[in-house]
């Protein structure tokens, strides 16, 4: 439990990213050789990923784009990895239109955050991810599938292959792992079709248009796609004599001031929102990413939260997912800022001629 996030110990890990990056090259490479097996599907297939580690908004993005699909009257699927998913299965369902059938704990927070929002979407996972796209071409009649955190998945071909880079971090160091923050080195991009650089918003509109221009530079040809993201409504979680209940609020009726926790790799991205909300915050704690709050934990989160005169707590959707079940060991309030992606024209017409194509 921290208060804020420390600084990764990466300058340790600087001698081996060369080995790293040429191990990723020779992979790439060997796919683009067709030594190793790439699947191809007779449906469309949109990748959603990133070049860094960390968070770059991929999972509202994918929730954005299956919405999207699904007005639109296709029938999309979201395939995830389940990463740290406790499942071992080859094809795990955790929505099938109708309802949730899987625990987060089993299938990953993300999947079943996606599958929360998503009911009438079908979301899939599995460590070989060719069997959930068949699965779900086969068994539920998908025209349209969307890799979630698909970039380095080589093993899947892709219509559309999305790249997101957050606006205020970008590449960070520019190192390759162990040394930095990037998964495969920089080149790997020439394989994507766009860029979205997603958290755009007025006060880092000028690094946001330096990152723009220096893709464009070094990608001519691969459109740069700006996402902002906003709050769009609150849910207050609390528990009342029938059992724990929920509730939309709107922000003029959030008690000020809060008590935040979250477990996600962008913390800094939560308290600034916060912030530019004018939501007081009288205390944070900081988890690592994809960290599961105990019923222990919580009791002394909402004990900090009592002594900084704290009204309530405040999390993010993602941790929500998983404090579900804990909800009536808390003795205050928990409220979760749902966070969505506004109408992209240029996003969607994207997505679009891809499919046409």
């Amino acid at each position: 439990m921290n208060k804020q996030p420390p600084e990764p110990p990466y300058f340790l890990g600087r001698p081996f990213s060369p080995l790293y990056a040429l191990a990723m090259k020779i992979r790439a490479g060997l796919y683009r050789r067709r030594v190793l097996t790439t699947h191809h599907f007779d449906v469309p297939v949109i990748s959603v990923g990133n070049l860094t580690m960390g968070g770059t908004g991929k999972t509202p993005l994918v929730i954005y784009l299956a919405d999207l699909l699904r007005s639109r009257g296709y029938r999309p699927a979201v395939i995830s990895r389940g990463y740290q998913g406790a499942s071992r299965n080859d094809v795990n369902i955790v929505c099938d239109r109708t309802s949730l059938s899987a625990d987060p704990q089993q299938v990953g927070d993300e999947p079943y955050l996606i599958a929360d929002r998503l009911r009438d979407v079908v979301v899939m996972t599995g460590k070989k991810r060719h069997l959930p796209c068949r699965a779900a071409i086969d068994d539920y009649g998908c025209n349209v599938l969307i890799l979630d955190d698909g970039f380095q998945h080589l093993a899947v071909a892709r219509s559309l292959d999305l790249v997101l880079f957050d606006a205020d971090h970008f590449a960070g160091n520019s190192r390759v792992f162990p040394g930095g923050e990037l998964r495969e080195p920089i080149s790997a991009l020439h394989r994507c079709d766009a860029f979205v650089l997603t958290g755009v918003t007025l006060d880092n509109q000028q690094r946001a248009d330096a990152c723009a221009q220096l893709l464009t530079t070094r990608f001519a040809g691969k459109p740069v796609i700006r996402v902002n993201r906003r709050y769009a409504r609150f849910v207050r979680h609390e528990m009342s004599p029938s059992g724990p209940r929920s509730s939309v609020v709107d922000l003029a009726d959030i008690p000020r001031p809060l008590s935040c926790f979250c477990a996600i790799a962008r913390p800094e991205r939560l308290t600034a929102s916060l912030a530019a909300l004018n939501i007081e915050i009288s205390a944070f704690t900081w988890f690592t990413d994809h960290h599961r709050i105990s019923e222990n934990e919580l009791a002394v989160l909402t004990e900090k939260a009592v002594t900084s005169g704290a009204q309530g707590l405040l999390t993010t959707e993602k941790d929500m997912t998983k404090l579900k079940r804990l909800v009536p060991s808390a003795t205050l309030p928990i409220f979760v800022p749902i966070l969505e992606i506004p109408d992209n024209r240029q996003l969607n017409a994207l997505v679009f001629d891809a499919l046409k194509s």
